[in-house]
């Protein structure tokens, strides 16, 4: 990794601070997406494949571009970035496109955009500023416990109503971890966990929706509807299995070919992964990912502020967050949710909003020495 300091000035000395092992790594596991989803459609290289790809160099593009605009920029857009996502997540409720009986996309004519994603890396913006702006003695304060709570729990309930458990829960947990991370005392993370542990059943009761009840019945008991309810979660795991050690090869996939396992180019793409490289696959797979989250934790190491260290543990976290989800609810250790694989799963707005977040740590790393005022921000 570049650690030294560039000799150059401008955009050519930002682009030599870059930690180009970063974008190496996310393009290769980008590129490994562009491989399954081909494989996943059997060959046919414009039905997805040839757009992730296409999603991807733009990604990119965005990502190097957003690292070489001084860092102080996107510091100050954090509440406003914030702000402009919960009036894009109040247009969902009210303009919503609907789409198999869940609300969560804007029409925007020229395309469809996913606001709750977008609203995924502005709570970490939003929550790391706060935190930067907040004098150390009222972290634990109530003011400060429940200011970064209502930073949470607003974009929540919007992105809970749409309904879409999956990114409420990559919404709320790596905010709490933000919480943890600011130095909250323990005696409130105690008290936390004891409410949720009262709000488990009653959300489970009254929060919940009867398909959303229904998968998690599913997931612990597979076998209770096989061609109906559990027929995802079986099919995923007998595509998995025959994959085996070392696979069965590229392209050579029964399970893929014959469309076995449903939605195996979005949220099940591993399940191609499995059964065409094996469990030796599946290892490489979760190696590209760990070094992607290695060096984002590096990078937060060597940070002078709170704002960034704050901001890159989130993207890190929520980053990771989905591949974690998404893996437990293909292997059948989480009820399915609906998260994709980072990088890898087929969709738009998932792909740019994650390459964004990376572009914000790698612009926090080149203006590592630019000074961040504190107590500028709002305040509650």
């Amino acid at each position: 990794m570049i650690t030294r300091r560039s000799e150059y000035g401008g955009l050519r000395g930002k682009l030599f601070e870059i930690d180009w092992l970063l974008p190496t790594l996310i393009f290769m596991t980008g590129l490994l997406g562009v491989a399954m989803i081909y494989a996943s459609t059997k060959g046919v290289w414009d039905a997805g494949a040839q757009q992730h790809l296409t999603r991807l160099i733009m990604g990119l593009s965005l990502m190097i571009l957003i690292a070489v605009i001084d860092f102080r920029f996107w510091f100050g857009m954090a509440y406003p970035a914030y702000l402009a996502s919960l009036l894009l997540l109040i247009g969902v409720e009210v303009f919503g496109v609907s789409v198999n009986g869940s609300q969560r996309w804007l029409d925007i004519y020229v395309t469809r955009i996913q606001p709750s994603e977008i609203m995924k890396l502005a709570v970490v913006l939003a929550l790391a500023r706060f935190y930067h702006d907040l004098p150390d003695w009222r972290i634990s304060k109530p003011t400060g416990v429940l200011g970064a709570l209502i930073i949470i729990a607003l974009p929540a309930l919007l992105v809970l109503r749409q309904p879409d458990l999956g990114t409420t829960l990559l919404i709320i947990a790596p905010g709490l971890m933000i919480i943890f991370l600011a130095g909250v005392r323990w005696r409130i993370i105690g008290s936390g966990l004891i409410a949720a542990a009262i709000a488990v059943p009653l959300f489970y009761k009254f929060g919940l929706k009867d398909y959303q009840r229904e998968r998690i019945w599913t997931f612990l008991d597979p076998s209770r509807d096989p061609s109906g309810a559990s027929y995802h979660i079986t099919q995923s795991k007998i595509a998995l299995g025959s994959g085996g050690v070392n696979g069965k090869g590229f392209m050579k996939g029964t399970q893929a070919n014959l469309d076995y396992v449903p939605e195996n180019r979005t949220d099940f793409i591993f399940t191609v992964i499995g059964e065409q490289f094996g469990l030796l696959g599946g290892i490489g797979m979760m190696a590209l990912y760990m070094g992607i989250a290695a060096i984002c934790m590096i990078i937060a190491a060597r940070m002078k502020n709170v704002f960034s260290k704050l901001m890159i543990a989130g993207i890190t976290a929520t980053f990771m967050l989905y591949v974690y989800i998404n893996l437990a609810m293909v292997t059948g250790l989480a009820p399915v949710v609906g998260v994709p694989l980072p990088l890898i799963s087929y969709g738009g707005t998932v792909m740019l909003v994650v390459l964004a977040g990376f572009g914000l740590i790698l612009s926090a790393h080149v203006h590592r020495n630019s000074d961040l005022p504190r107590g500028a921000g709002l305040l509650l």
